[in-house]
This record gives C-alpha cells, sequence and structure tokens, in this order.
C-alpha cells in the first residue's frame, strides 16, 4: 500500500506529473518535520537516561550527534547541525516547524531560520519565529536568500550586539581550506574577516591591472598568490614530500591508473608523472619516495605493527595513505587522529589491523558510552565494523590503493615490481 504512493503513471498527462512532484515536495517537508520531532524526542529520552545512570552533565549527550548523522547517512560533522536544528524547532520555533510541517518551508530553509536566529535570547528567537512564520502566506514565492536576508534583518533589529559579538567570534574561525576541483586543479578557500578578504582580492587585482604578458586577469591573480604565499615562481617545480600513492605499472608508464594524493584525491595519471618528472629533472627540488606495499588481491597496503603504545611516525603515516579519509560512515573529513579500534586498556594492539583514523570529532564520539568498534582483514581488505549505543552497525571499508588487477603476476613478479617501483630517494 505505501509503496503505490510513489509509483508513478507512464500515461500521466504533464499537469497530473506537476502536481506529482509538488506532491512529493510536501511530503519531503513532512517527512523533516516528523523527523526533527524524532530528533529532539530521541535527545530527550537520551539525556534523561544518562541523568538516571548518574552520568555526570559536562559528558552527557556525547556520541549523539554521531549516531543521528549516521542514521541519516550523512557525515558526522553535520549532526550537531541536525541536532540543534531539531531541539530549536521543537522547543523554541514552533511557527517555523508548523510552516515546515505544512510544506511551504524546505528543510533547508527552515534550517537558515534556525542558523541566521542562532545568536538570540530565546524570547527574541520565539518574537522572530511569530514574525517570520505566524504567517504561512507571506512566505510563499521566497527563496533561499529572501528567508535568510529576512531572518538576518530582523535579527540584527532584536539584538544588534548579538549580532556583532558573532561577527567577533567568527573571526576567530578563520582557516584555509582545499578541496579537489576538476581536471587535476584544486580549490583554495581562505575563510577571513571581511576587510581583510576584501583588501586582499583587491590586491591581486591590481597585480593583474599592470601585468601585460598575455596571461589573462584570472591566471595573473593566481600565479601572483601563489608567488607571494610559497616564495616561489609558478613555473618552479614544487618540492614532492607529498603523500603521493601509485602503481609501479603507472610510475614507468605501464597503465594509465590514477594515482592519489593525500588530502586531494584521485589524481589522473598522466599529472602524477609530470608532478614527478619535472621534480626529478630540477636540482633545486626535492623529491622523497616511500616503500609502501600493496596487497595483490584486495589492492590495500599491506599491515604492519608496533609494540607502542601511541602509534609510531610511520604506522601512522600507513594509516592515513591506506585510510585517505575519516574511516567513519559517510564522514569526508581529513585525518586527524589516529587511534585503536579496541582500545589500548582493552588489550588492543597498536596495528594496522587494528588502526583507524579519524577525524577528532569521530574519535571523541567513539569514545562515548555504548559504542564499539571492530576491525577485521579478508584477503588484505581492511574492514571496520561500528556499532552505536542504539545496536545499529555500520561498516567502512578501507579504499583500494591505485593500480590494476586484470592480470595475476606470479609471486617472482609481484616481488620484483616491489623493489623496482618501491624505494626510498631524497
Amino acid at each position: 500500500m505505501f509503496d503505490e504512493l510513489f509509483d508513478i503513471d507512464p500515461g500521466a498527462s504533464e499537469e497530473d506529473l506537476r502536481i506529482l512532484v509538488e506532491h512529493y515536495e510536501q511530503l519531503k517537508s513532512k517527512a523533516a518535520a516528523a523527523q526533527v520531532r524524532a530528533t529532539a524526542l530521541w535527545a530527550a529520552k537520551r539525556a534523561a537516561a544518562e541523568q538516571a545512570a548518574g552520568i555526570p552533565q559536562k559528558r552527557r549527550g556525547k556520541g549523539l550527534a554521531s549516531e543521528i548523522a549516521l542514521a541519516r547517512r550523512d557525515a558526522p560533522v553535520k549532526g550537531n547541525t541536525h541536532l540543534g536544528v531539531a531541539k530549536a524547532l521543537v522547543h523554541e520555533m514552533p511557527y517555523t516547524l508548523a510552516a515546515l510541517q505544512a510544506g511551504v518551508l524546505s528543510e533547508y530553509r527552515a534550517t537558515l531560520i534556525v542558523r541566521e536566529s542562532a545568536c538570540l535570547s530565546l524570547a527574541h528567537r520565539r518574537q522572530l519565529d511569530a514574525e517570520m512564520c505566524a504567517d504561512m502566506a507571506r512566505l510563499a514565492g521566497w527563496g533561499d536568500n529572501r528567508v535568510a536576508g529576512e531572518a538576518k534583518r530582523i535579527t540584527a533589529r532584536l539584538d544588534a550586539a548579538a549580532v556583532v559579538e558573532r561577527n567577533n567570534r567568527a573571526a576567530n574561525a578563520r582557516c584555509v581550506t582545499t578541496r579537489p576541483a576538476p581536471n587535476g586543479m584544486v580549490y583554495v578557500t581562505f575563510l577571513m574577516p571581511l576587510s581583510q578578504g576584501i583588501g586582499m582580492y583587491a590586491a591581486l587585482r591590481r597585480a593583474a591591472d599592470v601585468t601585460g604578458d598575455g596571461r589573462s586577469r584570472g591566471q595573473v591573480m593566481t600565479d601572483t598568490a601563489y608567488e607571494r604565499i610559497s616564495g616561489r615562481a609558478v613555473t618552479t617545480p614544487p618540492d614532492l614530500n607529498l603523500n603521493l600513492v601509485l602503481a609501479d605499472t603507472t610510475l614507468f608508464g605501464g597503465d594509465d591508473s590514477p594515482g592519489y594524493l593525500q588530502g586531494y584525491g584521485p589524481v589522473p595519471a598522466e599529472v602524477v608523472r609530470r608532478l614527478l618528472s619535472d621534480a626529478i629533472t630540477d636540482e633545486n627540488a626535492k623529491v622523497t619516495l616511500r616503500r609502501l606495499y600493496r596487497h595483490p588481491d584486495s589492492g590495500q597496503l599491506v599491515a604492519m605493527e608496533s609494540r607502542s603504545r601511541i602509534f609510531p611516525k610511520g604506522l601512522a603515516m600507513f594509516i592515513g595513505l591506506r585510510d585517505q579519509t575519516c574511516r567513519t560512515p559517510y564522514c569526508n573529513a581529513p585525518i586527524r587522529h589516529h587511534d585503536h579500534a579496541t582500545p589500548d586498556r582493552g588489550g588492543g594492539k597498536t596495528s594496522a589491523l587494528n588502526g583507524l583514523g579519524l577525524c577528532e570529532a569521530c574519535n571523541y564520539a567513539k569514545e562515548a558510552p555504548g559504542w564499539r568498534v571492530r576491525t577485521s582483514e579478508d584477503n588484505g581488505a581492511h574492514s571496520a565494523e561500528f556499532c552505536t549505543p542504539t545496536h545499529a552497525v555500520y561498516y567502512s571499508i578501507a579504499p583500494p590503493q591505485p593500480g590494476t588487477r586484470i592480470i595475476r603476476r606470479s609471486v617472482v613478479e609481484d616481488q620484483f615490481s616491489i623493489d623496482l617501483a618501491l624505494f626510498e630517494a631524497a
């Protein structure tokens, strides 16, 4: 009966299909509202259970945000947002929740209202909620920017000092991040105070205005930024002490399997070979290659272990290259901690099998009461099992390393390939 709700009649008219699209959009909003209420109730029940168990106040709720994110098949870093939005809508903003329930607001637009009003007191936030959403009809036709802009306007009018304080705190979150871009490119993003960011951009524009060598404005601005930050000319090959993983056959032109650059992702074979070639032929550039052993069947890196409680530098590097990003399911965050799946206090070994690369938040979350993590290896494939306090189980398998397995070579051929390609040079 329920599945029939989502059946589509191939013979439906365009008008009927448009009505269905609108209907399903309303269903998504209703489902989001129900999900919000369930999340808030889950948080309340967890708080009551932990209070009854005598858990100290500062430790209550630890790991719950990660559980919520996993249940939503989302990155754990978003769990705090989901939890915060749910609590705000259920306990503080009934009109916004009602608009979401009615399908007038999408989940994202409801989140924008919660986000922009986060710095307000409870009384002011309820005032904003009523002013914006008590009359749902006025929200008709509003896009994301209109919703966020109206919430900002009301927030600034209700408590300008709180907005200023929020802006001051935001300055402490300034940072630089990177993320992959198509065609062997990368986005480098600076998050900084408005005046500094505009000043930096203006300086790069001025450099482009006085340069007339045939490069476009964007090319000059990018090259200038690189040269001023790195102190090197764009024509000078960079030192390659990056963790760049590639197969021997790729290095020597036997195939075109992509390499893997830690912190970036897959890199086309031709780009990898060009990077190495440029750096090796430049006597001023430094290139470091490390021995990394790849399992012939699973494609994952071969294990190593240590007797130390703390992961040694080499083993930590190995785990980072094997796992690539945080091993918690759905988490895309870079690895910040190398930790034991089975804790050292529980007899867990300091080994590649028992080691996991995790982001800081996920590592702390798995230490909460009721969490359990186990690792296993099957034919070279490293797997981690995450069990939450509510008995949900999620799995994570380390990605295979670069290279192909089209033809199964002999042991002698494998060893020859390893001896040839996996070496150290400085």
